[in-house]
């Protein structure tokens, strides 16, 4: 199946439209045993997702800050100050699932990553499933809370 013939599946019971243009407002991350929140990519990081009708994703966020690189650790620095993935996705109630073809980290193509979502007027906000992440093992569950606003 071509990429242009996807159609996002999704369900009668979806009440709000997610296609169009998202931008970044914030992002922040919580953590289940405390409840802690933690800005890990600065007060003012940016970015966007775009879901386009056809049932493609494509989703980036980039570190408040970032710099060229001068050097090979600086290039790594940069590698881990930022987001991008897409794919194509299906919603299911207040579910995102995107299978993803192409990532900023290897480790993601191939998998489905499920986002939760819910839109007011134009704001839509976003929660991962709570996991540990590898960035901050020793907070263990955590969960990222991303919000963006629709782009006119």
């Amino acid at each position: 199946m071509s990429a242009s013939s996807v159609q996002p599946q999704e369900r009668p019971t979806t009440s709000h439209h997610v296609h169009g243009v998202w931008s970044l407002v914030s992002y922040t991350v919580e953590v289940n045993d405390s409840g802690e929140t933690f800005p890990p990519m600065g007060d003012k990081p940016s970015g966007y997702v775009i879901f386009t009708p056809e049932g493609r994703l494509a989703f980036t966020l980039s570190a408040e800050g970032r710099q060229p690189a001068e050097s090979i650790e600086d290039s790594a620095g940069l590698l881990s100050s930022m987001i991008a993935y897409t794919g194509t996705y299906t919603l299911d109630g207040d579910r995102w699932i995107t299978k993803v073809d192409v990532a900023w980290n290897p480790e993601w193509v191939g998998t489905e990553q499920t986002r939760y979502f819910r839109i007011d007027d134009d704001k839509l906000t976003v929660t991962t499933p709570w996991r540990v992440m590898p960035n901050w093992p020793e907070k263990g569950l955590t969960r990222s809370i991303v919000t963006f606003q629709r782009c006119r």
